[in-house]
């Protein structure tokens, strides 16, 4: 796909509107986590210094297409205009007089943060005369919200077919990022797939296989794959009505020549608690009331040596119950593994999903990533191999 970018276009005194994802974590009308914010602050400084008057849209919450006072994005301004060291006017409204009276009055340079999208049923519904209303407080559009990007909606989809459209240095570099994953790799290129349940991961999988040549399974849908191939997992967590879906994507990859690496050994242990006492086995000992919780030592081994010979990684799930130790050592091996490799330039490091970034932090490497991915769903509907529509929309 091929984009504006913002570097071409002309903005001196036009009124650009810019989709952000400022959905933030609050606990007592107060911001716990101000991480939204901040990744929108490049491109809202850009465009200020460029002589745009920035004109914010976002969603908070899900009011459901009603005016849902606890649900107003009012609580953002002030936070935001501390992050840009600057005023951020707010509107009442995201369409209509209280938003036009507020873009109006912007200087060269301002900014405004209009009302929450989603108190419009509009939204949602991708309504055009919706889109029309929202499309009259601005001269371009500017979508810096991947996270929403596999949603169809007025303010995702609906204003980039209005106005000349451009992707926000945020959504750019995660746009280079994920073609630099799985659009146009350097190659072998590994993947790393973790979680609970291969029924929640089909589409991701079936899709990896066709683009992967190592794919690794870890965490609880491992072992269902390995159940799948006759191995006894005792008491652990396995979907058994699954197993022959996963012998057709063991199939699947065969085909394509991806090679698929499961668990060798494992940790086990009879409860998940934290210092709990556990084993390591091979995967044919596990005996009938062992629980696995983790990849053993010599899976890591064969998984770290495997990278050694890849040039891409692409990693979404942990090898384990991370969250508990001891059951953290194979994710926090793998992840230290894989930090080493990217800071020295040998690797191309992409990881997202929620329990993705989390392990990552745990492991204290995600800053040496190339680059991690907090989009969530979006994230995961890529890796599956699904147009996103706010990212379609986007195409010049």
């Amino acid at each position: 796909m091929t984009f504006r970018t913002l570097d071409t276009a002309d903005l001196a005194g036009k009124r650009a509107l810019v989709r952000v994802d400022f959905n933030v974590p609050v606990d007592g009308g107060k911001i716990t986590d101000d991480t939204r914010l901040r990744s929108a602050l490049p491109t809202i400084a850009y465009l200020s210094k460029q002589g745009a008057k920035v004109v914010l849209l976002a969603h908070f919450d899900r009011p459901k297409g009603k005016v849902v006072p606890e649900m107003s994005l009012a609580f953002v301004a002030e936070p935001l205009s501390k992050l840009l060291q600057q005023p951020v006017a707010f509107a009442s409204d995201c369409v209509g007089p209280a938003a036009a009276q507020v873009v109006n009055g912007l200087e060269n340079g301002g900014v405004a943060l209009l009302e929450n999208v989603r108190f419009h049923a509009g939204e949602e519904k991708n309504d055009p005369e919706f889109a029309k209303a929202l499309a009259a407080n601005g001269d371009i559009y500017v979508n810096d919200a991947f996270s929403a990007a596999h949603r169809a909606h007025a303010s995702t989809e609906g204003l980039a077919k209005l106005l000349p459209a451009y992707p926000g240095l945020a959504m750019q570099r995660e746009l280079e990022a994920l073609d630099a994953a799985l659009g146009k790799p350097k190659k072998p290129v590994i993947g790393i797939v973790g979680g609970s349940k291969v029924s929640t991961k089909l589409d991701l999988l079936r899709n990896l296989v066709t683009k992967l040549d190592y794919l690794a399974i870890g965490g609880g849908m491992a072992n269902t794959f390995l159940y799948a191939a006759k191995i006894d997992v005792g008491a652990s967590l396995c979907e058994t009505d699954m197993a022959e879906t996963a012998r057709q994507i063991i199939d699947l990859a065969g085909s394509a020549g991806c090679k698929i690496l499961l668990p060798t050994d494992v940790v086990v242990a009879q409860e998940v608690k934290p210092g709990v006492a556990s084993n390591v086995r091979n995967v044919y000992d596990v005996q009938p009331d062992d629980r696995i919780l983790d990849a053993g030592p010599e899976t890591v081994a064969t998984l770290n040596a495997t990278i050694d010979q890849c040039e891409t990684l692409i990693w979404n799930g942990p090898l384990g119950v991370f969250e508990v130790p001891p059951f953290d050592k194979a994710t926090v091996s793998t992840a230290k593994h894989v930090s080493e490799r990217a800071k020295s330039g040998k690797l191309v490091a992409v990881a997202g999903g929620g329990d993705t970034v989390a392990a990552l932090n745990h492991a204290s490497v995600a800053a040496d990533m190339t680059f991690v991915s907090t989009a969530g769903g979006a994230f995961l509907e890529w890796m599956e191999g699904k147009t996103l529509p706010g990212v379609a929309a986007l195409e010049a």
